[in-house]
């Protein structure tokens, strides 16, 4: 946990999510880590922005 900040998914929960939308275990386990970093690091590219903190 890191106030103001999105450090991952909860994997567990997405690898159920796979399964339930009948997607195979090893493409979940394959893909699911490089969508995740993508996301986490564009979410909290949105929360700097939404508070006035750039990077630059």
């Amino acid at each position: 946990m890191l106030p103001g900040a999105v450090i991952g998914w909860d994997l567990t929960a997405a690898l159920v999510l796979g399964d339930a939308l009948g997607v195979p275990p090893a493409a979940v386990a394959e893909l699911l880590p490089v969508i995740e970093a993508v996301m986490v690091a564009k979410l909290n590219e949105q929360m700097e922005h939404a508070h006035g903190r750039e990077e630059g």
